[in-house]
């Protein structure tokens, strides 16, 4: 028998198999994913707060911690502390204008920090209170706005100015303290509006006269508005104060000029993408599938 017979009649075999399956069906299936950090050593996660900007329409620094904190209740066995949101950007200001009055940089370290909500029972609201004096010690390198008022963040660069705070170990260390040294989140999160124009690739259905349907692909010149989103998540010890973690992510979407889409729902479309990531670091997570099987 030649190779070529062979072949041909492992094909019709093969047919005739598939052609006896008269039954489809689907079975579920789950893929494990470990967690990319080990968080076995603490019971409780602390959502502190967020550097924001890009856009005035949307307190991603708010609205972050309270969509982390609500995931995290249902989807890891940390318990999630309830606490005042940090406005974190207003820290570094208050304290860099506090640095230039007095003519010296003020002292860093626990000393430097501001007074913190008590760690008490859970009070089912996110709501914050009013922005603390004084953040962590060092100031920003290229000095940030002279005022909480004038802080302004809608670029990349713009957050630069604010970084020094997350190396601050004795500033978390501290915020650690005050809450029993539970895995502290914090970061910057940079949610801007974004324009773009070009050709864009789309099916357009068609029939013939005997109304049989087409798909034709037809490539037509648009102007799209929507929104990036840039996240920066890092995972703080509590206990020393020091880094564990940080990974940063990068999402957009794009919508036709006409279309008015508000740019809280484009961030929640958005964080969708990313929330699977987010806790994939915390705890294992499974990712659920199905396959489809003959019979």
């Amino acid at each position: 028998m030649t190779a070529r017979s062979a072949a041909a009649i492992a094909s019709l075999v093969l047919l005739t198999s598939v052609s006896a399956c008269t039954n489809f069906f689907e079975v579920p299936i789950e893929t494990p994913i470990s967690a990319k950090m080990d968080v076995s050593a603490f019971r409780r996660v602390l959502i502190a707060g967020f550097i924001s900007g890009g856009t005035d329409d949307v307190d991603a620094n708010l609205e972050t911690v309270r969509l982390l904190r609500s995931q995290l209740r249902s989807k890891s066995a940390l318990r999630v502390i309830e606490a005042e949101v940090l406005p974190l950007a207003e820290m570094v200001a208050d304290k860099a204008k506090a640095s230039v009055q007095g003519g010296e940089p003020a002292q860093g370290g626990i000393d430097a920090v501001p007074s913190l909500p008590p760690a008490a029972a859970p009070t089912g609201s996110d709501t914050p209170a009013a922005a603390a004096p004084s953040p962590a010690s060092g100031s920003p390198a290229s000095g940030p706005p002279a005022t909480s008022a004038d802080v302004r963040i809608r670029t990349e660069k713009d957050l630069e100015k604010y970084q020094s705070i997350f190396a601050d170990v004795a500033f978390w260390k501290k915020i650690g303290e005050e809450y029993e040294n539970p895995l502290i989140v914090t970061g910057t999160v940079l949610f801007t509006p974004h324009q773009t124009s070009g050709f864009v690739t789309r099916n357009i259905e068609q029939y013939d006269q005997l109304g049989r349907r087409t798909v034709v692909p037809i490539r037509t010149y648009m102007e799209r508005k929507g929104f990036i989103l840039t996240p920066k998540f890092i995972f703080i010890d509590g206990r020393t104060g020091a880094t564990l973690h940080s990974e940063t992510m990068h999402e957009e979407i794009l919508y036709s000029a006409q279309q008015n889409t508000p740019a809280l729902s484009s961030y929640f479309e958005l964080m969708d993408k990313v929330l699977p990531t987010f806790l994939g670091t915390l705890s294992s997570q499974k990712v659920r599938g199905t396959r489809v099987l003959l019979r």
